[in-house]
Formats: structure tokens, sequence, C-alpha cells
């Protein structure tokens, strides 16, 4: 295994990594500025009013995600047993 090949799997796991990660920071992104917005509307300043729905908005969205998320690592995993075949 060359240099090229090894930058070219650790390029594939981060864009994996990066993949895995989106939908649910971006899930908590939105709920997080949506919440945000509404305290800044209602002017109620409460600090710990976001972690409940951020946290039931993360956790949906990791049910949702799942299956996308296991199918990810799974053919990440079976192109990293195909080279390690191939030597």
């Amino acid at each position: 295994m060359n240099g090229a090949e090894v930058l070219d799997i650790g390029r594939d796991a981060i864009w994996l990594a990066i993949q895995l990660a989106a939908p649910v920071l971006l899930v908590g992104l939105v709920v997080g500025v949506a919440i945000g917005l509404l305290q800044a509307l209602t002017q109620v300043q409460e600090a710990t009013l976001v972690y409940a729905p951020k946290i039931i908005a993360v956790f949906f969205a990791l049910l949702v995600t799942l299956p996308l998320m296991g199918a990810l690592l799974s053919g990440f995993m079976h192109q990293i047993a195909a080279r390690i075949a191939s030597l």
C-alpha cells in the first residue's frame, strides 16, 4: 500500500464522518436557531429552555437517519475489506 492509497482511505473516512454527522448537526442547528428566535421574540431569556427540544429533535433525527448511517458505514467497511483482500 503506497501513500496515495492511504491518503485516499483517509479522505474517504473524513468524508464519511461528515456525511454521518451532518444530518444530526443540521437538525440541532435549526432547532437551536428556532428556539433562540422564539426566545428573542417573546423576551423569555431562559438559558435551559433550548436543551429539551434540541435533545428530542436530535433523537428523532438519529432514529430517521440511522438506516442511512448504517448503510454508509457498511459500504465503507466493504470497501476497506476489499482493499485489504486485494493486498
